[in-house]
């Protein structure tokens, strides 16, 4: 699995999504710019000690990874779609791709890409969970699919 963040800016939840990529064997693809350098103390304290069991990638735009990767499924994470994230299919090489803390997607992939957006309910009037709470959220519901779930494997 992919976990795909585009232009993260808070360096703990960028580690606190590094350190579940690492314990569930997901890649984690950054786009830049990044709000924080990646030596940033928060961001490797979130991480602890699982960045060497880490697999990541960093990119200069969304569009390298949605060509390098065209061929795999695509799920874009916003509050601006009625789909639920549990109303879908993952796959092994499924790319979860999530916004900036701020503002989340640009439109602009929203509208391109529409038919691929999911959401995570929430109660109205609210906004957005926090990200790497999101992420985990909607890998764990993709691990839980594709049975990766065992006592044996976590």
């Amino acid at each position: 699995m992919h976990i795909v963040l585009v232009e993260p800016e808070i360096p703990a939840n960028t580690g606190n999504v590094a350190r579940l990529c690492a314990v569930t064997g997901s890649s984690l693809h950054l786009v830049k710019p990044l709000g924080f350098s990646v030596d940033d103390r928060h961001l490797k304290r979130a991480g602890l000690d699982y960045w060497d069991m880490l697999d990541i990638y960093y990119y200069d735009s969304i569009y390298e990874v949605l060509d390098k990767y065209q061929q795999y499924s695509k799920f874009f994470l916003t509050s601006h779609c009625s789909r639920s994230y549990t109303k879908v299919n993952y796959d092994e090489n499924s790319l979860l791709i999530f916004g900036k803390e701020s503002v989340g997607l640009a439109e602009e992939l929203r509208q391109k890409y529409v038919d691929d957006c999911i959401r995570i309910p929430m109660v109205d009037g609210a906004r957005c969970l926090n990200l790497s709470n999101a992420v985990a959220v909607v890998a764990y519901e993709a691990l839980r699919q594709l049975g990766k779930l065992t006592k044996t494997n976590f």
